[in-house]
């Protein structure tokens, strides 16, 4: 008696279901797929019960003819791809033909089709069970209206994994966001129980995509993102990536489309990772929405039945592209770019900015803010307070604003009782000792001349700056800030200088597989100019000779494994950057001011002009902020002015 024997059709396709139905969010997908190929403009979507119970799906597209109809519904039948040539260049988001027989497999469905050649409409139905369909005429306009019932009716053990009606319906909603970030020329609704859910008109332009994304996501994520649009190489990559402060706890903002089709895949992640890297908190997610365009024949959609992950025939090329292109991004985010004027953008290499409603100072030095007071307060003998005299001229407050070093090791000039005492006297309160009131008014905060931050104009309790600028009351952590600004100037440093190695007394050898020692020499050279030299020694053995000096103390066998795991994964590796980062951000922690030393007004001034100038100046090290706004409309609802 023969084991062997050919699969029924029904059970042939309730296994394809497998793969491409688990729950109501997945036959969402492939439906409206299928109706942005068919060229849909208008796409409507109904669910009931979290869409188990319902589904329909209406667009507008081109239809179906009668007589395609029934084989619509059959497995492998497609009108998206004929060859091989198609199948390396896939234009489309569906072309294995397997979707509707999946589904149809699984539920109730009825199909109604009115093509744009035809005077009349044709509906096709099926139960499943049998796959038996049945065609007759209807009336429809033009356009497709899929609808499916009772989902999994017929295999109720598969029903059993279904999750609550909110579960199931917050999966479909996601699914719904995705296709809708990736057609702003679509129109979308989502009903759920007779209730709408989502109401999108077409986006044409930049204004009205923002808007789309604005509504889907969060507007605080617009607020808070760089508009990117930037070409090379025969890559393009457009969207908006969320400012380091805008980060989430979990990885649920982050949208990724690949010529207009949603994927998750490791590559990327690697490279949006590396380039947020030292700028995120530990712990927090960074939030994009990004879209990279190349030809369709050097990816491959075609790895998964889902088409969630794809496979770059250049994947190194494509992760340096992404890595380079935001690390560029964020590191030309200075304080201005936070302090945003609804709307306005300005671009910068592809990058679009936001507009900050003070301008950045251009074109003269820091120094030559002629309404810059002097305020350098200094305690009498009698515990009093009196001013540094000097005279107003432009070179007395260029010496204010100029950046300079800070002086770390100056002990404090009052006890916190003096400075309280010598306030009271500066007040008004108690006895005035030897105090002549030449305190004068603060820059004109429209002036054209007022930087981001602003002028500093107090030092709180030795850790915080306090500077007032156009909008308000700017708040600056100062640990943080210098330790961002060393911590760039060691890394600018030691970029402009070859890498210093050292030969090992008695070289290391390191067993790894043959796959990863023939990395190993494949990047041999890379290797070397970061300071690494590797020999292979045999078919499974290395050699370590000589190795960076800044890592002598590091455990340099497990770093070379680990960078070869990620050559091999993904096409590059930067763990000794990474390393040499850790080491200087260590060096820039210990050699940045501390805590509890009292700064001028003239040092606060030029800590805040030198955050306006360096990379990354928003956070530190370790990505905590080092500086926060709070306008005057806040300051007013804090004190209840107005109301």
């Amino acid at each position: 008696m023969s084991r062997i024997h050919l699969l029924s059709p029904r059970l042939a396709n309730q296994i394809a279901a497998g793969e491409v139905v688990e729950r109501p969010a997945n036959i969402v997908k492939e439906l409206v797929e299928n109706a942005l190929d068919a060229g849909a403009l208008h796409i409507d979507i109904e669910a009931e019960q979290g869409g188990v119970k319902l589904l329909r799906i209406r667009d507008d597209g081109h239809g179906i003819d009668e007589e395609d109809l029934p084989l619509a519904l059959s497995r492998h039948a497609t009108s998206k791809i004929e060859s091989l040539d198609d199948l390396e260049a896939v234009g489309t988001l569906g072309f294995r033909g397997e979707a509707l027989a999946s589904i149809s497999s699984v539920t109730r469905l009825t199909l109604t089709s009115h093509s744009q050649n035809a005077e009349l409409a044709w509906q096709v139905s099926t139960e499943g069970r049998d796959m038996n369909s049945s065609v007759s005429p209807a009336a429809h306009p033009v356009g497709t209206t899929v609808e499916v019932r009772d989902l999994f009716f017929n295999t109720p053990a598969r029903r059993k994994f279904l999750r609550t009606e909110k579960t199931e319906f917050s999966h479909l909603e996601e699914t719904v966001k995705r296709l809708a970030l990736s057609r702003y020329d679509v129109a979308f609704s989502l009903r759920h129980n007779q209730k709408t859910i989502h109401s999108l008109r077409p986006a044409a332009r930049t204004i009205d995509r923002e808007k789309r994304v604005a509504t889907l996501l969060s507007p605080q994520f617009i607020d808070s993102a760089v508009h990117l649009d930037v070409e090379a190489a025969g890559l393009q990559l457009e969207g908006w990536v969320g400012l380091p402060t805008f980060s989430r706890s979990q990885a649920d903002m982050q949208y990724f489309f690949v010529n207009g089709r949603v994927v998750r895949d490791k590559l990327v992640a690697h490279a949006i990772k590396q380039a947020y890297r030292d700028v995120l908190f530990h712990g927090r997610h960074s939030a994009f929405v990004l879209y990279l365009w190349l030809d369709p024949r050097l990816v491959d959609v075609n790895v998964h039945p889902t088409k969630h992950e794809v496979r770059f025939r250049d994947g190194r090329l494509v992760h340096d592209f992404l890595f380079r292109t935001l690390h560029k991004a964020l590191a030309d985010i200075r304080p201005e770019h936070a302090l945003t004027d609804a709307g306005g953008q300005h671009a910068r290499d592809g990058v679009s900015m936001p507009t900050p409603v003070a301008p950045a100072i251009s074109g003269r030095e820091a120094g030559e803010f002629q309404a810059q007071p002097r305020l350098d307060w200094q305690a009498t003998p009698n515990g009093g307070m009196q001013t540094v005299n000097a005279s107003n001229g432009a070179a007395d407050y260029a010496q204010a604003f100029q950046p300079q070093s800070y002086d770390r090791d100056r002990p404090s000039r009052q006890s916190i009782a003096e400075q309280m005492r010598g306030y009271g006297q500066m007040r008004g309160y108690g006895e005035m000792r030897g105090y002549e009131d030449t305190n004068k008014a603060l820059p004109d905060t429209d002036s054209q001349d007022m930087p981001p931050l602003g002028f500093a104009i107090a030092q709180l309790h030795g850790v915080f700056v306090l500077a007032q600028n156009a909008h308000g009351l700017v708040i600056v952590d100062m640990h943080a800030a210098h330790e961002r600004i060393t911590y760039e100037r060691l890394k600018t440093a030691l970029d402009e200088q070859s890498i210093q190695r050292q030969p090992l007394l008695v070289p290391v050898t390191l067993h790894v597989s043959e796959r990863e020692a023939d990395t190993a020499e494949q990047y041999g050279e890379e290797f070397l100019n970061l300071g690494v030299e590797l020999a292979r020694v045999g078919p499974e053995s290395l050699m370590i000779r000589q190795i960076p000096v800044l890592l002598q103390q590091a455990e340099v066998p497990q770093l070379i494994t680990d960078m070869l795991g990620d050559l091999l994964e993904h096409g590059s590796s930067d763990r000794i950057l990474a390393h040499r980062n850790e080491l200087l951000s260590t060096m820039a922690c210990h050699g940045s001011v501390r805590a509890n030393r009292r700064l001028t007004l003239p040092e606060m001034n030029a800590l805040l002009r030198d955050m306006e100038a360096t990379e990354r100046s928003g956070q530190c090290n370790h990505g905590r902020p080092t500086w926060t706004q709070m306008s005057m409309k806040e300051l007013d609802k804090l004190f209840m002015r107005g109301q």
